[in-house]
């Protein structure tokens, strides 16, 4: 798929707006691996552990399966800082107030929305084509979760009926859509991102699941 062509300034824009996705999925995907943690009792180390492996697990298959080298978080430790910031911010929480089981659900529809399209952009980036971005873009919103769910022995998301992976390719092929449409990209990525979230969250909210066979 042809999408149209990018100003110089356009550009450097996406490029802004695709850093901070990175910062912000990295940061609420950390705390959401740091609250299942510490929901399954692991000790400080172990939270740490799986607070970077759910935050930067997705991006970094993604980056591996794209030939990125070196992957993100090598290339600059920038996420490494905030995830490290994100657990320790999360510890210090839940010594003062319960941990919200709920709010995990949350945080982790946040996260996989703004991985999915950060993903995404950086799949499109790289010259794929469309079906192979949504691939992308989705993998780098479920990878780490999916990581996170294995070492805590849950069943993924992913592979249960909840509308998770759903959202995300729906939410990168409206933004592919856009584009294709000659949308900005900064409207079309928040068009993207909140398109996951919603999808996510009403799936939380009402129980809707994908039929089962």
């Amino acid at each position: 798929m042809n999408l149209p062509p990018e100003s110089r300034e356009a550009r450097a824009r996406s490029a802004r707006i695709l850093h901070v996705l990175d910062l912000v999925g990295v940061a609420v995907f950390a705390i959401g691996g740091a609250m299942a943690a510490m929901a399954a009792h692991l000790d400080l180390l172990g939270v740490l552990v799986l607070a970077s492996i759910t935050a930067v697990g997705g991006g970094t298959l993604r980056d591996l399966l794209l030939d990125r080298h070196p992957v993100f978080w090598i290339q600059d430790a920038t996420p490494l800082v905030v995830i490290v910031a994100s657990t320790v911010l999360t510890v210090a929480w839940v010594q003062f107030l319960p941990l919200p089981t709920r709010a995990l659900l949350i945080v982790d529809a946040l996260g996989l929305a703004v991985f999915a399209l950060s993903g995404a952009q950086v799949a499109e980036a790289a010259g794929c084509r469309a079906l192979v971005i949504v691939l992308m873009g989705t993998l780098t919103g479920v990878g780490g979760g999916l990581a996170r769910d294995v070492l805590t022995a849950k069943v993924p998301l992913i592979l249960q009926q909840d509308i998770y992976a759903t959202a995300a390719m729906a939410g990168i092929a409206l933004y592919l859509a856009l584009r294709r449409a000659g949308v900005a990209p900064p409207w079309s990525l928040c068009a993207g991102v909140a398109t996951v979230l919603a999808m996510r969250l009403a799936a939380i909210y009402f129980s809707l699941r994908l039929p089962s066979f």
